[in-house]
């Protein structure tokens, strides 16, 4: 399995590869840089590795905390963690769900203070304010899908090197066991 250091530098030789395919693929400069940006973002902070101690865990810094349930949840190299699309789709979800709690729970939270400050009826305060603040993000997703899907096609990409450079590196790890192990004398 390669270190972190390994797999930072496959994501930064890589990095300039996945601008020009996406360039050449879409002859759009702002789809590729999306998708060169999110494969970036994915092979140093949001890939496979979440789910340990890892390198890509620590340059959370202190909003790491965030990734300790997923961490606990998880198996490192499971399915669920470097499996092809299921993994990033998983990560994302975390990630949507997590934050909609947090802004859920601030929105809540001023509802009710506005509430017990006799400013009228916390439920029709908050539902316009959870209204506004997903809005943009659904404009967005109608307006814009095939920058949506140029981000998923990166943040995927770069997961997919990390787990393909961890399949190869154990591959040729056991090959080489196994033919030191020939060579042997017994």
């Amino acid at each position: 399995m390669p270190s972190g250091k390994t797999h930072d530098s496959i994501t930064l030789w890589c990095w300039p590869a996945i601008a020009g395919l996406g360039w050449g693929i879409t002859h759009h400069a702002g789809l590729a840089l999306v998708a060169s940006g999110c494969f970036l973002f994915s092979g140093l902070m949001f890939g496979p590795d979440l789910d340990i101690h890892s390198q890509q865990y620590r340059r959370w810094g202190w909003l790491r905390w965030i990734w300790l349930p997923y961490r606990q949840s998880l198996h490192h190299r499971s399915i669920l963690s470097h499996g092809f699309l299921v993994g990033t789709t998983l990560r994302l979800l975390y990630l949507a769900l997590l934050i909609g709690t947090v802004v859920g729970s601030g929105i809540l939270g001023w509802s009710i203070a506005r509430h017990s400050l006799g400013q009228g009826d916390w439920l029709a305060f908050a539902m316009p304010l959870w209204q506004q603040a997903w809005q943009p993000i659904g404009q967005s997703w109608q307006q814009y899908p095939e920058y949506w899907l140029a981000s998923f096609v990166g943040l995927e990409a770069g997961a997919m090197s990390h787990s393909l450079s961890d399949w190869v590196g154990s591959k040729l790890k056991r090959w080489r066991n196994r033919r030191l192990k020939k060579t042997k004398p017994s």
